[in-house]
C-alpha cells in the first residue's frame, strides 16, 4: 500500500519517457484526484499541464496542491469521467504529442537562456510558454543593434550542434553554492526543497529546474524570434515559435 502521508512520486523528474503508470488513489475532492505517483506535469515554472487520461477518463488540469493534512505536497487530476474510490488503482497515459511539443519548447527556452547568459550575462526576469511557443523576459536595457536576428542564429546553431541534455540531482546546499544554477533573477526554489534537480545542456547551459526536456538540443526542430518587446524599464520580452526542422 502507498504511504498516504507522503508528496506524490513525480516520475517525470528522473523519466521524462514514461508516458503511462499505474497509481492508487489517496484522495477525492470534486472531480479532483490525488494520486501516489504519477507522469503527469502539473502547472508550474512557466510550463502548463499534461493531459491525457486515467482509466479512460480525460485528464482536464493537473495541479500540485496541499496534502489533507497540509505537511505534503499531492499532485491534483481534475477529470472529466467516472470518478474512482480512494485507494483503488488507475492506469495513467499521458498524451504523447502534446508533452513532447512541450519539452520542444521547454529546451529551446534553456537554449535561448543560456545564449543570452554567455553572451550578455542578462538573467530571466520571468516567462511562460504554450507548445511551440513561449516568451521570457530579461533584465536588459537596451538591446544591441539586429538583437533578434542574432539570438536567433546563435540558439539555432546550438540546436544543429546536437548538445545532450542531461539531468542530474544535487544536495541543495551544494547545488546553491553555484551562483549560475540559480538562472532567474529571484531564486523560486522552496525552502523546503532538499535535493535541486538540475538540467545541463551540455557545454551551454545548466540550471535548477523541473521541467520536462528533449534529449538532445536537435530534436527541438528550429527557433525562430517572433517580436522583441519592451517590458518597463531595463525589462525586454523575445517571443518566439518553435518549427519543426
Amino acid at each position: 500500500m502507498p504511504d498516504f502521508a507522503a508528496d506524490t512520486d513525480l516520475i517525470y523528474l528522473r523519466d521524462v519517457d514514461v508516458l503511462e503508470f499505474d497509481a492508487t488513489v489517496v484522495a477525492v475532492e470534486g472531480s479532483a484526484l490525488a494520486l501516489d505517483r504519477t507522469a503527469f506535469y502539473p502547472t508550474g515554472g512557466g510550463q502548463p499541464h499534461d493531459v491525457g487520461d486515467l482509466d479512460g477518463a480525460r485528464v482536464l488540469d493537473v495541479r500540485k496542491g496541499p496534502s489533507g493534512d497540509g505537511l505534503h505536497q499531492w499532485v491534483w487530476h481534475q477529470i472529466d469521467g467516472p470518478i474512482p474510490a480512494v485507494g483503488s488503482t488507475v492506469r495513467g497515459v499521458v498524451e504523447a504529442e502534446r508533452r513532447h511539443r512541450l519539452m520542444r519548447t521547454h529546451t529551446a527556452m534553456h537554449i535561448l537562456c543560456g545564449v543570452i547568459w554567455n553572451e550578455w550575462r542578462a538573467p530571466v526576469t520571468g516567462g511562460n510558454m504554450e507548445p511551440l511557443s513561449a516568451r521570457m523576459d530579461f533584465e536588459f536595457d537596451p538591446v544591441p543593434e539586429g538583437f533578434a536576428a542574432r539570438i536567433e542564429e546563435l540558439v539555432n546553431a546550438e540546436i544543429a550542434a546536437d548538445r545532450p541534455v542531461r539531468v542530474d540531482f544535487l544536495p541543495r546546499d551544494t547545488a546553491l553554492m553555484d551562483a549560475d544554477l540559480i538562472r532567474t533573477k529571484v531564486s523560486l526554489i522552496p525552502e523546503t526543497v532538499s535535493e535541486i534537480r538540475v538540467v545541463d545542456i551540455v557545454g551551454l547551459d545548466k540550471q535548477a529546474d523541473g521541467g520536462t526536456h528533449v534529449h538532445s538540443t536537435r530534436s527541438v526542430g528550429r527557433v525562430k524570434v517572433v517580436k522583441i518587446e519592451n517590458k518597463g524599464k531595463g525589462n525586454k520580452r523575445v517571443r518566439v515559435e518553435i518549427l519543426d526542422s
